[in-house]
């Protein structure tokens, strides 16, 4: 994946000219794709569940909250949120998190190889707010808990080892995680106003026991150099994470992080930006903040959780906004990929791609209820760029 700025290409009936500012002076001047349009066309109206899906898609509801899991005598947990999928043999595994207070933890689906359910489970209890979280490179799910000094739990997708809490990440209010085998790092949200953006560095790659918390510093511009600090006391106490470092850059409410080829994408609900850290170059900029756009025609609000495919495309889910999960390709076209109607009092979480590509699994929080007993899980299956 190139470095790249979404705001310095096409976006979906918008121009590059109607940022304006200089994050996209000397760009290329590409035309701006139709409205509706993107990689893979305009939305269709809704299906059977309530989905607006591009030609060639289909969607199944997974799960429901309250509700035994089709195919399981396994109840799905309430309001459903970050998730990943996991290769199991011919099949996979999605694992998702519940976001409530107390007794959220963690929760897993089993495929076959066709995609038939096959099994459902617990993979984690007694947690509280579990949002986000990520994915390791030893197939193992951390699972961050949404409240103050929260912890991260490293939990087993099959339901077979014990969730073990990894005290060494430290201690606030957790958010998402995205593992770099690269350096050897996992980078952590912090869903604070003023939150912060940290790695951890383990001290033995694969084992999260011990190892190093260090926060992001940088200037206040939306763009710059960087560079790591150690976190004195990871368990934030007395002193918060976020304020015992000098310099520390501050973002406002950290939310879902993905990495990928030298690069960190996370985004931040505050402000409804997606930043951009490039590794290689030890620079940060913005790649995508829907206040620069005029007219009100900004395609992506209520920026959450963000998950990438192979092609390249990162897939961002909003927390309201319009209900949609907006694709964004690497020649800067920004569009919707579906949208959730008759859903306006929940948010879409979840993103995660099957093993193979051709499957996106997600929820929408509280469904059509608003509540977090609400909630659905779905599966979307289609051509999805390669």
């Amino acid at each position: 994946m190139e470095r790249r700025s979404f705001l310095r290409g096409a976006v979906i009936g918008t121009s590059a000219a109607a940022f304006g500012g200089t994050l996209w002076q000397g760009a290329a001047t590409a035309a701006p794709a139709q409205p509706g349009t993107g990689p893979y066309g305009a939305l269709a109206a809704a299906d059977a569940n309530g989905i607006l899906l591009p030609a060639g898609f289909t969607s199944r509801v997974i799960a429901r909250s309250g509700q035994a899991v089709p195919g399981t005598s396994y109840t799905w947990h309430s309001a459903p949120d970050g998730g990943a999928c996991f290769t199991d043999g011919s099949g996979w595994i999605y694992v998702s998190n519940s976001e409530i207070n107390p007794s959220g933890g963690a929760s897993a689906v089993k495929f076959s190889s066709t995609g038939a359910v096959t099994g459902a489970y617990r993979i984690l209890s007694g947690t509280r707010t579990n949002c986000a979280g990520g994915k390791t490179p030893w197939n193992t799910w951390l699972s961050c808990e949404e409240v103050s000094l929260g912890y991260v739990y490293e939990t087993d997708p099959w339901g077979v080892n014990a969730a073990v809490r990894r005290d060494a990440m430290g201690r606030f209010k957790h958010e998402a995680a995205a593992a770099d085998p690269v350096r050897k790092v996992v980078y952590l949200t912090e869903d604070e106003t003023n939150g912060c953006l940290y790695r951890f560095i383990p001290t033995t790659w694969g084992n999260l026991s011990a190892g190093t918390l260090q926060v992001l510093v940088a200037g206040t511009a939306t763009s710059g150099s960087f560079s790591w600090a150690n976190v004195p006391d990871p368990d934030g106490s007395p002193t918060v994470t976020r304020s015992q470092v000098s310099g520390a850059k501050t973002f406002n409410g950290g939310e879902g992080c993905h990495y990928a080829n030298d690069t960190v994408w996370f985004t931040t609900k505050g402000d409804n930006r997606l930043w951009q850290l490039n590794l290689a170059s030890s620079t940060y900029e913005l790649a995508y903040d829907d206040s620069l756009v005029t007219g009100g025609s900004a395609p992506l609000t209520g920026v959450d959780n963000v998950t990438g495919s192979s092609s390249g495309d990162l897939f961002v889910a909003e927390d309201g906004g319009n209900m949609e999960i907006c694709v964004i390709t690497p020649d800067d076209v920004i569009a919707p990929f579906l949208r959730i109607s008759g859903q306006s009092g929940s948010e879409i979480t979840g993103p995660a791609f099957s093993p193979d590509g051709k499957r996106l699994y997600f929820s929408s929080q509280r469904g059509t209820s608003g509540g977090s007993s609400g909630g659905i899980t779905y599966e979307v299956t289609g051509p999805f760029r390669a």
